[in-house]
């Protein structure tokens, strides 16, 4: 893929985030807006576009890429957690925590998928369904035993009803079976679904402007936690996940997939989670935005050495 392609799918969203810190500016998003916005998107909106993306002619290669999708997705979650663990031995604490958790979970939803539907279009999206598939899993159990320290049986049962009743998870599974049985739609049905999901890419870019917009950066500047924990989310996690790559002799869009998702900036739910259980909510909401800002810069980098 040209490099003048990759920059203007990424200066295209950039535009729109721009609306959004506008749109906060102005006052015209309020913070409770923004959070019907983000139930918009994750709800409705992202299960859509998942689904439409499952709505595709599939060829053997296809099939056979989203076979691999599914244990290099699976590798990469068990490699990010384990690497990232051992390079954050130098911090401490909570701020330890909040690192660990962005290197582990990226903003698969509302950065990833308009990326992905930009480079390889709906296939892309397919196989980004799967990497986020493993996102919600891993999110709702070891995401959370990070920020409370263990799960209760209770809580356990709790966390897994949430993940198959998550709207993401059900959009991959119903995928699944339309690609099996190769499920047809009618014109209007299709066009319904593909309307739905193509707000996905816009509504996300707006909120994260909105993030952006709220967020006080100059406070952190002389940390050193935040430039270390920058640097091994998006270009040491993403590099290794490449080397790898290399020696897997790997080259087709299943693993590349992976590895641009790798490389997406850190997961809004860093600063959710943190809000939630009162952990360095400041820093968090600091990561997210300074991660997704620098990956405007860092990720046309990294898609031009890997397409």
């Amino acid at each position: 893929m040209e490099l003048s392609v990759i920059l203007e799918s990424v200066i295209s969203l950039f535009i729109v985030i721009l609306v959004g810190i506008y749109a906060s500016k102005k006052n015209i998003i309020t913070e409770k807006i923004n959070k019907g916005l983000i139930d918009i998107l994750i709800q409705i909106a992202l299960p859509f576009m998942i689904l439409s993306s499952f709505i595709y002619t599939y060829d053997n290669t296809i099939k056979s890429n989203v076979i691999k999708t599914f244990y290099y997705s699976m590798i990469a979650y068990i490699i990010m957690i384990i690497f990232s663990y051992l390079i954050l031995l130098p911090i401490k604490n909570d701020k330890k925590t909040i690192l660990h958790f962005a290197n582990v979970f990226m903003n698969t939803g509302y950065v990833g998928f308009p990326i992905l539907n930009s480079i390889y279009g709906t296939e892309g999206v397919v196989y980004g369904s799967i990497f986020n598939m493993f996102f919600v899993i891993f999110l709702w159990t070891y995401g959370i035993i990070l920020f409370k320290g263990k799960l209760e049986k209770d809580e356990l049962k709790a966390e897994l009803r949430k993940i198959l009743l998550n709207p993401s998870i059900l959009a991959v599974c119903i995928g699944i079976l339309i690609m099996i049985f190769d499920i047809q739609f009618s014109g209007a049905i299709l066009s319904s679904i593909r309307s739905i999901g193509n707000i996905t890419g816009p509504l996300s870019m707006i909120i994260i402007g909105v993030i952006l917009s709220n967020t006080k950066i100059k406070k952190y500047l002389s940390d050193w936690t935040i430039y270390y924990g920058l640097t091994t989310k998006l270009i040491i996690i993403p590099a290794v996940m490449y080397l790898l790559s290399l020696l897997a002799k790997d080259t087709s869009k299943a693993i590349n997939t992976v590895i641009i998702m790798t490389a997406m900036p850190a997961s809004a739910m860093t600063a959710i989670l943190a809000e939630n259980f009162e952990k360095e909510k400041e820093y968090a909401a600091v990561v997210v935005s300074v991660t997704t800002l620098l990956s405007l810069i860092t990720v046309p980098i990294l898609l031009k050495i890997i397409l």
